[in-house]
């Protein structure tokens, strides 16, 4: 970027502040805004900056003593002012340039990091430079009916949808058939972020999932809305690109599938995996076997191998090379590579390097298409810097758990397993780390065994016989209620009374009881499906006929949810610190 064209000395350009120092040949920060304007004399070196990387080197422009000479420059000047026009020269528009916000002149060198994943994975690695201006205007919004542009809350969990489409555009890509479709939800990853930013589920929506999707509103161009009908019983894929649906419509979808609330989408083409492997050059993959594969020409050796580019992609778009050649194979290897891409970019040989680093942030914005919530450098970078400190082994990588299609004979497409996947749903909703679960499982032992040690002492009780007290802590209106409701007419649980409100909102839900009590307690914790973590035995026995206390928290979803999906990671579950060979 050419400083010599910019205004006056205060619309300083982020650019600007670097300026080459003759005596150890590097660019440093100019720190010094007080300085004169730069002089013909040379001023006194200054050291470098310590821990300032430098600029790629600006050949010299204009008139020289020799052709492609690097230009020139006093050690660390002053501010330098527009440029004077040559004789004869028209003054450019940039001599005429508006005089900048203050907001944006304060804004000099933007700390970023890049990448289709990296501003939700690897958010906030330091050591990259941007100017704020310039990647601004590279990224693509789309506005959603009823959406927010209040980015996030720093409060609180949150979910964004990541879109891989597979609309055809961008260069060498009309060749892979279908250049024509407006594409679809092709890869879709629901990415969830605990309220705590110590960790995050990434859970992969499979593109053949039979599912509904709702009517949705789209805003058009012109600034109206237009509803798109609601359709029924078809494939994922098509809550976006067809009949005129955008990525709100896919969001829509998403919610209505899983009871989880998206707060914003970032969706990317087939570009944005060529050009974000190649801006890091390259991320390392592993198969078991050599693979020749003419429908996405992925050819790969036997091991590790670091791939970039169109080959790149071709490991994310094939089906014919792993597993069974399902699309819920490709997913794995999906995640395999995003796992190892994030890895590459949490690296020292990326971070350590400002042409990787620049190259990614530039690839990034350009690739990326986001909602007008997020749809700036500093909404994104500031979402970027709440995710900094998740380690990669916080990061857990899964499929949506489904089934076969049972209304098929031969099925090909799938639909939500009843019992596994409203218990990963619960999970994401109460914001519990899949990485703990290890932790959780032991917990849950240690309680089972105490559980089944007071129960040597005495029979298992019926429905009948279970005495309990239920309080309200959850925050939602008339769950002790609705709960004696459920454990009387579904369970025979007669002996059981409301007692209103807890004395205070509680966040897990609770089943106190007397050690002869235990019987009582296990069989009322299996009606209602509570963890062994949640029994808290107590050390003196009840009377005849005193009741249990069980307290309801904020855990609780509603009468017959089982709480008792956080004692155990789903099945294919993967953490992305760990390198896996696809099979």
């Amino acid at each position: 970027m050419d400083a010599h064209s910019r205004g006056r000395a205060d619309e300083i350009d982020p650019a600007d502040q670097w300026v080459l120092n003759p005596q150890t040949g590097h660019y440093e920060l100019r720190l010094d805004h007080s300085a004169g304007q730069s002089s013909h004399t040379p001023s006194p070196s200054r050291p470098g900056t310590p821990g300032v990387v430098p600029p790629p080197t600006r050949r010299a422009r204009g008139r020289g003593p020799q052709d492609g000479a690097t230009e020139t420059m006093p050690p660390v000047p002053g501010q330098r002012r527009r440029r004077a026009a040559e004789p004869g020269e028209r003054p450019g528009p940039s001599s005429r340039r508006k005089r900048k916000p203050e907001k944006s002149r304060k804004k000099k060198v933007l700390m970023w990091t890049g990448g289709t994943m990296a501003f939700v994975l690897v958010g906030g690695a330091a050591g990259a430079y941007a100017l704020y201006r310039h990647f601004d205007g590279n990224i693509n919004t789309i506005e959603i009916a009823g959406g927010t542009n209040g980015g996030f809350k720093k409060d609180a969990a949150f979910n964004i949808l990541l879109i891989g489409t597979d609309k055809r555009t961008g260069e060498g890509n009309g060749g892979y058939g279908d250049k024509n479709s407006p594409g679809h939800a092709d890869t879709t990853i629901l990415f969830h972020v605990s309220k705590d930013r110590t960790n995050a589920t990434a859970m992969s929506i499979p593109r053949d999932l039979m599912t509904d999707i709702p009517e949705c509103e789209t805003k058009q161009p012109d600034g109206t809305v237009k509803k798109i009908p609601a359709q029924t019983g078809v494939r994922f894929n098509v809550s976006l690109g067809q009949s005129g649906r955008d990525p709100g419509c896919t969001m829509r979808t998403v919610k209505e599938l899983t009871g989880l609330t998206v707060d914003h989408f970032m969706m990317a083409d087939f570009n944005a995996v060529k050009e974000m492997t190649t801006a890091v050059g390259g991320v390392k993959v592993c198969v078991e076997r050599p693979v020749n594969d003419p429908k996405s020409h992925l050819k790969l050796p036997k091991g590790e191998s670091t791939i970039m580019g169109e080959q790149a992609l071709a490991f994310v778009r094939t089906r014919s090379s792993f597993g069974n050649k399902s699309d819920l194979d490709r997913m794995k290897i999906q995640q395999q590579f995003l796992s190892s891409m994030i890895r590459q970019m949490k690296s020292d040989d990326t971070l350590t390097s400002p042409s990787k680093l620049y190259d990614l942030a530039e690839a990034a914005t350009n690739a990326l298409t986001v909602d007008t919530g997020i749809g700036s450098i500093s909404k994104l970078k500031s979402l970027a810097m709440e995710l900094t400190e998740i380690d990669p082994k916080n990061i857990t990588f899964l499929t949506m758990p489904v089934i076969d299609n049972p209304n098929e004979p031969t099925p090909v497409t799938v639909v939500p397993d009843p019992a596994e996947a409203p218990r990963l749903f619960a999970m994401m909703k109460s914001d519990t780390s899949l990485t703990e679960v290890k932790k959780k499982e032991q917990d849950a032992k240690n309680a089972q065994a105490q559980a089944e040690a007071a129960l040597l002492k005495g029979a298992r009780s019926t429905a009948r016989e279970v005495r309990v007290d239920v309080f309200n802590g959850s925050g939602i209106t008339g769950a002790a209620q609705k709960t004696i409701d459920w454990l009387q007419n579904e369970h025979g649980v007669t002996r059981s009374s409301n007692k209103s409100n807890a004395p205070e909102a509680t966040a897990k839900t609770t089943l106190t009881y007397a050690p002869n009590q235990a019987d009582q307690a296990r069989k009322l914790a299996d009606l209602m499906g509570l963890p062994a973590s949640a029994l808290k035995p107590g050390t003196q026995n009840a009377g005849e006929r005193e009741p249990m206390t069980l307290v309801l928290g904020a855990d609780f979803k509603g009468a017959g949810v089982p709480l008792t999906g956080p004692a155990k990671a789903p099945e294919g579950a993967q953490t992305a610190d760990k390198q896996v060979c696809a099979k």
